[in-house]
């Protein structure tokens, strides 16, 4: 049982001593702003630009692919409200006066990475319809990962479970809906 316990508290100290250190990217104003741009964009305003441009652009394979992911953006947002609310973990600029919150949170735990999940489930769903948006949402997903740590409002394992939440929620969804059965 001691072993255990220990065992948990060398992997809590190794992921507070590597948040803390992408933290500290964050000090710099240029790198603080680009990912605090990143955080608020990957707050809901691409994702809702992405939903309503598709039917437009795409016609019905768009207007599809829009309502899947609308359904699954819901769906991940009660899970990822309810793990935050059962597990109940401070965030790191809570837990630790050393590291920096160098942007608003828009609640109080951290885990799972919501927006880190979102992130990952848009770019997913969205490159199986539209593959040629794939690069640039996989990019743009990556950033909102590393956006969460270096702004101080995540540890790696909230986004890391927050990443695979958010692609096997895109998973199911596909397979609810698959892209080339519309097509």
């Amino acid at each position: 049982m001691r072993s255990t316990a220990r065992a948990f508290a060398t992997i809590d100290d190794l992921e507070y001593r590597l948040c803390r250190w992408i933290n500290c990217a964050g000090r710099y104003s240029q790198v603080r702003n680009f990912f605090a741009l990143v955080s608020r964009l990957g707050d809901g305003v691409i994702w809702y630009v992405l939903l309503l441009s598709l039917p437009l652009v795409a016609g019905k394979p768009g207007l599809l692919a829009s309502l899947s992911m609308a359904v699954g953006a819901l769906v991940g947002l009660v899970i990822y409200k309810s793990l935050k609310t059962m597990l109940v973990r401070e965030r790191p600029f809570i837990a630790h006066p050393d590291i920096d919150c160098l942007t608003a949170p828009l609640d109080r735990y951290s885990f799972p990475s919501g927006h880190t999940l979102h992130a990952v489930f848009f770019a997913v769903v969205t490159a199986a319809w539209f593959p040629v948006l794939g690069p640039a949402l996989f990019a743009f997903a990556a950033l909102v990962a590393l956006s969460r740590p270096i702004l101080g409002l995540h540890y790696p394992t909230d986004v890391l479970v927050g990443g695979l939440i958010g692609w096997s929620l895109a998973r199911a969804v596909l397979s609810w809906i698959p892209p080339q059965s519309m097509m």
